[in-house]
């Protein structure tokens, strides 16, 4: 079941790459913003997530962050993902990283749980991985918001 999870988040990283604009120079490349996260929730077809972060920058921005996640796809089960890691692509400021971003994501796991989701939204690219308890199978396209707590 590990090596399914680890395929599936893999795909969905992978998926990223396809969402993101071509490199920048380095003097057009900002900074690297990462993320930790928790969030929970259910899905049986709709999917509904809710969780809060911290987003600290390599520039020495920060910021405290609600998470909301709504869609829907192939998917079901009730989870909960806690010490998640987000890394933010193309930021030029941390004021970029809010507002929704357009998701698809892979997600397995009975009692231990894997979440892999790659958006974007414009220039910025997000990549989140996650692991946390209960139980799901899916796959989806979601909206995936990130705002200011």
């Amino acid at each position: 079941m590990i090596k399914r999870i680890t395929g599936m988040a893999a795909l969905a990283l992978a998926a990223a790459g396809a969402f993101s604009a071509q490199p920048a120079s380095a003097a057009e490349a900002g900074t690297k913003c990462h993320m930790t996260f928790s969030t929970s929730g259910w899905a049986v077809i709709y999917k509904r997530l809710d969780g809060k972060g911290v987003v600290r920058c390599d520039n020495g921005q920060t910021a405290t962050v609600m998470i909301h996640v709504r869609g829907g796809g192939l998917t079901a089960g009730k989870y909960s993902i806690e010490n998640g890691k987000g890394e933010f692509t193309n930021v030029k400021n941390i004021n970029e990283i809010f507002g929704d971003y357009a998701t698809a994501g892979a997600n397995a796991g009975a009692v231990k749980s894997a979440e892999s989701l790659a958006m974007t939204k414009g220039e910025v690219s997000l990549a989140v991985t996650g692991v946390g308890r209960g139980f799901n199978l899916g796959v989806d396209v979601s909206n995936f918001e990130i705002a200011r707590k």
